[in-house]
C-alpha cells in the first residue's frame, strides 16, 4: 500500500494538470476569450503580402478573431481565399468592407472589417469580398506610382527636352547680358525710389519770438486744428515753382508734413506771445470758444525771376456754432540769394515770423 500511494498521487496530479489545460483552452475560446466563434470566407482579389494563419482580425480597430486558413483560389490563382474566425457577436453584414492593414514599425498585417450581421444559410459560412487593392503594401503602392510617373515622362520626353533646352538658352542670354540687366535694374530703382535709401537731412521751422506788444491777450479760448491743403502740400519735401527737382534738395525733408509743421509752429508762436492764453493743444476742438482755421495755399520756393520763398495762407476765425467772425488772407515772401537748403530754411524762418506775427495780432483783435 505504501508503494502504490506515490503512483496514485502522481497520476492524480498529471490528470488534474491535463484537465486544467483543457479547461483553460475552453475558457479562452468561450467565456474568458473572445467567446463563441463564427467562420467567414474572405476572398482577396490580389496578393496578401505577409498575411499568415493566426494573424489578427480587427473590427473597427478592435480584435475580434484571427485568420484560420489561407489558400489560393482554385478557379483563379490570382485571388487568395482566407477563412477567418471571429466572435459571433461581431456585427458583420453583407456590405462589410474587408481590408488589409500593416500595423506597427514591423508592418505586421491584419485583416480589417468595417460594417456590421449577415444571416447566413444554415451550416454555410458567409463569403466576404475584400476591396480591390486591399493587399497592396505601401512599397507596392510606391512602385505603382513611380511606374505611372515613368510612363508620363516617357510620353512627354520630347516636350520636356525642348523645355530644358529653352531654359538653357534663356540662362545663356542672361549671362551674356548681365551688365545690361544691372543697368536696367538700377534705373528702375532710381525711377521708383527703390534700392538703398539715401540718408535724409531733416529741417525744421524756427519758432519766432517778440511777436508784439505785451498787454494784449486773447479774451476767449482758441484752438488751431491742423491746416487744410491740397494733396501736393501734404509732403515733407521742399516744393518748387515751376515744379521739379533742384540740385542739393534730393535728401531734404521738413520735420513733418507741411500742414502739421505750420500748425505746431503757429501754436508755439502763440505760446511765445502769451503762454497763459495760448491756443489749446487738444484734438477735442469743442473745448475752445473759437477756432482759427488755416488753409495753406503756397509754401514753396519760386525760381522764376528773382528766387524767393512764398507763404500764402487764408485764415478764418469761427465760433462754436460754426459762424465765421473774421477772415483774411496772409501772404509774404522772402528773397533767396542762393537756392540751397540752408539758405532756403533761413528764408522760410523769416517769412513765417512775419506770418505768425500778423496772425497773432489779428486774432487778438478778433477774439
Amino acid at each position: 500500500m505504501e508503494t502504490r500511494a506515490p503512483y496514485v498521487l502522481i497520476g492524480s496530479f498529471v490528470l488534474a494538470a491535463i484537465l486544467a489545460v483543457f479547461g483553460f483552452v475552453y475558457w479562452l475560446n468561450n467565456t474568458g476569450g473572445i467567446g463563441p466563434r463564427t467562420n467567414y470566407h474572405v476572398q482577396f482579389q490580389g496578393p496578401v503580402p505577409g498575411l499568415l494563419v493566426g494573424a489578427g482580425v480587427l473590427f473597427n480597430g478592435i480584435r475580434v478573431g484571427e485568420v484560420t486558413q489561407l489558400a489560393l483560389a482554385p478557379d483563379n490563382p490570382r485571388f487568395v481565399n482566407a477563412t477567418i474566425s471571429v466572435a459571433t457577436a461581431t456585427p458583420v453584414r453583407s456590405d462589410t468592407r474587408v481590408g488589409l492593414e500593416f500595423q506597427g514599425l514591423t508592418g505586421v498585417p491584419v485583416v480589417t472589417l468595417e460594417g456590421g450581421v449577415v444571416v447566413a444559410k444554415s451550416g454555410e459560412p458567409v463569403t466576404l469580398i475584400a476591396e480591390a487593392g486591399a493587399g497592396q503594401s505601401m512599397t507596392q503602392a510606391a512602385r505603382d506610382a513611380l511606374r505611372r510617373v515613368d510612363t508620363v515622362l516617357q510620353d512627354n520626353s520630347g516636350p520636356l527636352k525642348d523645355t530644358i533646352a529653352n531654359f538653357r538658352t534663356f540662362s545663356d542670354g542672361l549671362a551674356r547680358n548681365t551688365g545690361k540687366l544691372d543697368g536696367i535694374i538700377a534705373g528702375l530703382e532710381k525711377m521708383t525710389g527703390g534700392g538703398t535709401p539715401a540718408q535724409k537731412i531733416t529741417y525744421d521751422l524756427r519758432t519766432p519770438k517778440n511777436l508784439g506788444p505785451a498787454g494784449k491777450t486773447l479774451s476767449a479760448s482758441l484752438a488751431i486744428p491742423e491746416p487744410t491743403a491740397v494733396a501736393m502740400l501734404q509732403t515733407q519735401r521742399m516744393l518748387f515753382a515751376p515744379v521739379g527737382d533742384r540740385p542739393g534738395f534730393a535728401d531734404f525733408l521738413w520735420a513733418d508734413s507741411i500742414p502739421k509743421l505750420v500748425q505746431a509752429r503757429l501754436i508755439d508762436s502763440f505760446e511765445n506771445y502769451d503762454i497763459a492764453h495760448a491756443p489749446l493743444r487738444t484734438t477735442d476742438l469743442g473745448q475752445a470758444d473759437y477756432q482759427l482755421l488755416i488753409d495753406i495755399r503756397r509754401f514753396r520756393i519760386a525760381t522764376e525771376g528773382e528766387a524767393r520763398v512764398e507763404i500764402d495762407l487764408s485764415a478764418r476765425i469761427v465760433d462754436k456754432n460754426g459762424k465765421v467772425v473774421a477772415s483774411r488772407l496772409v501772404e509774404t515772401s522772402e528773397k533767396l540769394d542762393k537756392v540751397e537748403p540752408a539758405a532756403a530754411v533761413a528764408a522760410f524762418d523769416a517769412a513765417f515770423a512775419r506770418i505768425a506775427k500778423e496772425l497773432i495780432g489779428w486774432s487778438v483783435q478778433a477774439v
